[in-house]
């Protein structure tokens, strides 16, 4: 079937990797997101794990203040483990490379509105896995 709308897990390779995590040990979990994560942000040609990297890092984001929950049917049944912190720069860096990517599926996307929804889902988890910096003003000017 392959892709089947914008979301996290709404394609094929996302939702083998919510089974996948399912049918991992819970004390092992952890380490199969960090491996998809690392693998995506480490990969010299093209993207083959990317959905998968996308669907792990909806899972830490959904974890961090301002997430969202993962819901879908397609997502994992199991529940997941707390995620340590520092999966998030790692995460935001694996979401960073899918997004930008020509050789990801960024680039496979026909369909121009369905596209833009998708990278506005990966700047959604960005914007919640790596947030701004608040700002503070060091001074106050008058004039």
């Amino acid at each position: 079937m392959g892709t089947w709308d914008t979301g996290p897990f709404d394609n094929d390779t996302a939702a083998d990797f919510a089974d996948t995590l399912d049918d991992t040990a819970p004390e092992a979990r952890e380490a199969l997101v960090r491996a998809v994560l690392v693998r995506t942000i480490d990969a010299t040609d093209w993207l083959r794990e990317a959905e998968a990297a996308v669907a792990a890092a909806a899972l830490i984001a959904a974890q961090c203040p301002g997430g969202d929950p993962v819901d879908t049917s397609y997502g994992p049944r199991a529940p997941t483990p707390r995620f340590p912190s520092d999966l998030r720069a790692l995460a935001d860096e694996a979401v960073a490379r899918v997004a930008t990517a020509e050789e990801g599926p960024s680039s496979d996307w026909t369909d121009q509105k369905a596209w833009e929804r998708w990278q506005a889902m990966l700047a959604r988890l960005r914007a919640v896995l790596a947030p701004s910096p608040p700002t503070i003003a060091l001074f106050d000017v008058e004039p």
